[in-house]
C-alpha cells in the first residue's frame, strides 16, 4: 500500500506528463474524496456527566484521570488568581487545568471519517487530547483506548462539588455552578 505522500507524487507526476485521466484515475482509486454529511450534533451537559460516569472520569486516550468540570468552574470561582479563566480558553489566561483535567467527549471514529454520533462511539477524554487527535482515526496517530475507570476509585470529585455547593448555597447563583450542580444531581447513581 502507498503512502499517501506517495500517491499525491504519483498523482502529480501524472500531471506533469500532461496525463490529466491517470491522475484523475489515481486520485480517485487510491486516495479519493469521501464527502461526509455535515451533522448538527450537540450533546448535552447531562449526557456529557453520565458518560464521564461511565467512563469513571479517566482519559480514554491516556488513561490519566480528570475532573469534574463544576469541579474546575468552581475553583476558578473561588480561586480566580490561582485559577484564571478566559471564556476562549486562551492558553496564556487561562489555567492549564481546563485543558489537561477538563473531561470533553470525543467521537473515537471521527464523524468527519464515517464514524457514528452515538454513545457507543464517544469516550471522555481532556480538552487537549481532543484537540491533538481532530479527526485522526487511533491507528493513525498510534494511540490506544484504554478501559473506562471505576467510578467507585476516582468520582473526578463530582461528590465533593455537590457536597461543596450545598453547603455553600450561594455558589448558586453562579450559573454556571447552578448548571454543573444540577447535571450531577440528575446523573449521580
Amino acid at each position: 500500500m502507498l503512502q499517501k505522500s506517495d500517491v499525491i507524487k504519483e498523482i502529480c507526476s501524472a500531471l506533469l506528463n500532461e496525463d490529466e485521466e491517470t491522475a484523475k484515475l489515481l486520485a480517485v482509486r487510491e486516495y479519493p474524496f469521501v464527502s461526509q454529511r455535515p451533522v448538527k450534533r450537540r450533546i448535552t451537559k447531562v449526557e456529557c456527566t453520565k458518560l464521564f460516569i461511565r467512563d469513571g472520569f479517566v482519559d480514554r486516550y491516556s488513561g490519566e484521570r480528570l475532573l469534574y468540570p463544576g469541579v474546575i468552574v468552581l475553583l476558578s470561582t473561588l480561586l480566580p488568581d490561582e485559577f484564571p479563566f478566559h471564556p476562549n480558553w486562551k492558553m496564556d489566561s487561562c489555567h492549564v487545568c481546563y485543558w489537561e483535567l477538563w473531561p470533553t467527549i470525543d467521537h473515537v471514529i471521527p464523524i468527519a471519517r464515517g464514524g457514528k454520533d452515538n454513545e457507543d462511539n464517544w469516550v471522555s477524554t481532556s480538552m487537549l487530547r481532543n484537540s491533538a487527535k481532530a479527526n485522526s482515526l487511533l491507528s493513525e496517530i498510534d494511540w490506544k483506548l484504554y478501559p473506562p475507570g471505576n467510578f467507585e476509585d476516582w468520582d473526578g470529585l463530582i461528590h465533593w462539588f455537590v457536597q461543596y455547593v450545598e453547603s455553600h448555597e450561594y455558589l448558586l447563583k453562579n450559573i454556571k455552578i447552578k448548571t454543573w450542580n444540577s447535571c450531577a444531581k440528575k446523573c449521580l447513581p
